[in-house]
């Protein structure tokens, strides 16, 4: 199969699966706030790209002229939970490539079902974490605030007081997880999430609420992980407290869990998807002429209003001027 030249926008840990399966690949940073144009792309990624892919960083629209661009356009989209605008943005993009698949409908009913595929999360590309004693019985890693996760501070905060061995902290999750019994995840989104992965990547039994989004396709519950009905913490003590009184149940499901993402479930696999999906609609020349067709209509519809409010939203800032001259383009101009 003929090597594509990607620019891969935006950091993100599917990066080296990416320059696993092909080579052509140039990674092109991604600053806060940032705008590229396509020329912009071409110079920091050191050639002109036959495909730019925005690996989604949660944040304003990143392209400036984006529905002229002169490749193949495709927008790896992760935080639809959190981005209502997401979908809308995605029509700007010849192919959408997406992480939550219970939101699939929303982007295929603007872009067609052959043009966006369900492209579900993965652990870090690394290896196992080395063993360590367990000291924690139930064991949560990641960001608790009262303000910006005013869910998830409350229901573990009630959960603390029937389990006593449980531990909130943050930190590297590959030295945390091993030194725990269990592992817990709270999707406050609702979102299969990076930390299902990573834990099971990392040999951990892991308790993660049941989500939707493929999760159970992906993963067995009691064979592969154990789930629990979203934010009911007397389940969650339950389940904990019979896990606990059951090594060889613990450690059977962790290890199947460990071999089934390991098999399946790599940055490369997810990866060499994503780049079969690329080069299944070759020549690309049909999508690229049929979005430069629709420019015009594409800025007005889509893209002017949402330059527009990001202008609003980040005033007063440079950025925010940024965005208003991006939105005060002439039809003609695009």
């Amino acid at each position: 199969m003929e090597t594509l030249r990607i620019a891969w926008v935006g950091r993100h840990p599917l990066d080296a699966g990416m320059r696993a399966v092909c080579p052509g690949v140039a990674v092109v940073p991604l600053d806060p706030l940032q705008v590229l144009s396509f020329d912009d792309v071409v110079r920091l990624a050191g050639f002109a790209p036959e495909v730019i892919v925005y690996s989604d960083k949660s944040g304003p629209p990143p392209f400036s002229g984006l529905e002229r661009y002169p490749c193949l356009t495709v927008f790896y989209c992760v935080d639809s939970h959190i981005h209502a605008w997401y979908p809308d943005y995605a029509q700007a993009f010849d192919l959408c490539a997406v992480s939550l698949r219970d939101h699939l409908p929303r982007f295929v009913s603007r872009l067609g079902a052959e043009r966006v595929m369900w492209l579900p999360p993965f652990p870090r590309q690394e290896d196992r974490p080395k063993d360590a004693p367990k000291i924690h019985d139930l064991l949560f890693v990641g960001k608790v605030d009262p303000v910006l996760t005013p869910g998830r501070h409350a229901f573990l905060a009630e959960l603390g007081r029937l389990v006593p061995g449980l531990c909130v902290t943050r930190g590297a999750y590959r030295d945390l997880f091993p030194t725990a019994k269990l592992v817990l995840n709270v999707a406050e989104g609702g979102d299969l999430n990076f930390r299902v992965f990573e834990a099971l990547a990392c040999g951990a039994c892991l308790l993660t609420p049941e989500v939707g989004h493929g999760q159970s396709e992906l993963f067995t519950p009691g064979e592969h992980l154990f789930t629990y009905p979203p934010m009911d913490v007397r389940a969650v003590a339950e389940l904990t407290a019979g896990l606990l009184a059951d090594a060889p149940r613990r450690e059977r499901v962790a290890a199947a869990g460990e071999a089934l993402v390991r098999s399946r479930h790599r940055p490369e696999h997810r990866a060499a998807a994503l780049v079969d999906f690329i080069q299944g609609h070759r020549p690309f020349a049909g999508l690229i002429a049929a979005r430069q067709a629709t420019a015009a209509s594409l800025f007005s519809r889509v893209l002017r209003p949402l330059y527009l409010h990001w202008a609003e939203a980040l005033h007063p800032s440079p950025e925010a001027a940024v965005y208003l001259a991006m939105g005060r383009r002439s039809r003609a101009a695009c």
